[in-house]
């Protein structure tokens, strides 16, 4: 009988089944296809790179100067500077218009240009100066370091929050006394210093700005128990109070300048000024940028003098002859 059609076989078909097929390249080689791939993109992306390359950098648009309406977009304009007697009055309008507290504080941002010769900076630096006008009735807390029973008294005299020898040393060390600032007679400096990297700045010393080492107790206590601190911030700011908004405009001025011009000594003056950009605001108001002509210290150069000194002389010279004949 004749085997059902379905069920034939053609002659040699079973041996051509039992043989493997052959594989593609790409099948053989895995890895083949995906490097191809790989390296099509990177000869893409460079291609991208090298049009980008030679695309003209976008032009930035160059700001305005003065705006003509009353709303306007800030980004579009340069940020205007006015003149430091103008921007308080501005500060003392603000505070009428808001109807905010006429003894809030006055405070300045002070954006320093660090920089010196090829990669030195100056060091970011703290500063203690007194101030012509007080604008606070607080007083800083003085720790007096001396094991004189009579300087001691003298101390206690004159305003000392704390007054010590030795003994003082380990409560500081523990935080059991703490104090603003740190005076100290020269007798004793050699037992303090355990107390040099826990005081760190304030330890007692006669470094710039920071006479606390010395044997005139009143002295030292008058000018740390009033005086006023400021300290760099994120390596190039400083930002600290220098009165209040209801003194006289020319008393907020004064304290001012006063704080600047210190700054301006911890830069050598042949360099460019340490001061780069100066903003005044109050609690309450937003910040002025003030013009800094007639607010840094007028320095002049060595090289200016030395062109001034021979001008000077070589207009002398031909007098001086003229006389001898």
């Amino acid at each position: 009988a004749l085997a059902p059609r379905c069920g034939w076989i053609l002659p040699g078909l079973e041996q051509r089944l039992a043989v493997p097929a052959l594989l593609s390249p790409a099948t053989a080689r895995p890895y083949a296809a995906a490097a191809k791939t790989a390296k099509k993109d990177a000869k893409r992306s460079r291609q991208e790179k090298e049009k980008e390359k030679e695309k003209p950098p976008p032009r930035r648009r160059m700001l305005m100067t003065k705006p003509v309406d009353d709303v306007y977009l800030t980004w579009l304009y340069r940020r205007p500077s006015y003149e430091l007697e103008q921007a308080v009055g501005m500060l003392k309008r603000f505070q009428e218009l808001d109807f905010t507290s006429p003894r809030q504080f006055v405070y300045i941002n002070v954006f320093l240009d660090m920089a010196l010769q090829k990669k030195k900076k100056v060091d970011p630096f703290s500063s203690y100066v007194t101030l012509p006008h007080r604008f606070t009735d607080e007083v800083n807390k003085v720790l007096v370091f001396t094991e004189n029973e009579q300087e001691a008294e003298v101390a206690r005299e004159h305003g000392a929050a704390i007054v010590g020898g030795v003994e003082l040393v380990k409560w500081i060390l523990e935080d059991e006394i703490q104090a603003d600032f740190y005076v100290a007679v020269p007798a004793i400096i050699p037992k303090l210093i355990p107390l040099r990297n826990k005081l760190k700045r304030k330890y007692p010393s006669t470094r710039k700005n920071n006479d606390s080492l010395g044997t005139d107790i009143p002295k030292m206590l008058q000018f740390f128990r009033e005086c006023h601190e400021y300290a760099v911030e994120d390596e190039s700011i400083i930002k600290t109070r220098i009165a209040r908004l209801d003194m006289p405009t020319e008393h907020v001025i004064a304290n001012l300048k006063t704080v600047i011009h210190d700054i301006c000594t911890f830069k050598p003056s042949n360099f460019d000024p340490i001061v780069r950009r100066l903003v005044i605001r109050s609690s309450t108001s937003e910040g002025l940028q003030l013009d800094l002509d007639g607010i840094l210290p007028q320095v002049e150069k060595a090289e200016e003098k030395e062109e001034e000194n021979t001008a000077e002389e070589d207009q002398q010279k031909p007098v001086q002859e003229s006389v001898s004949t």
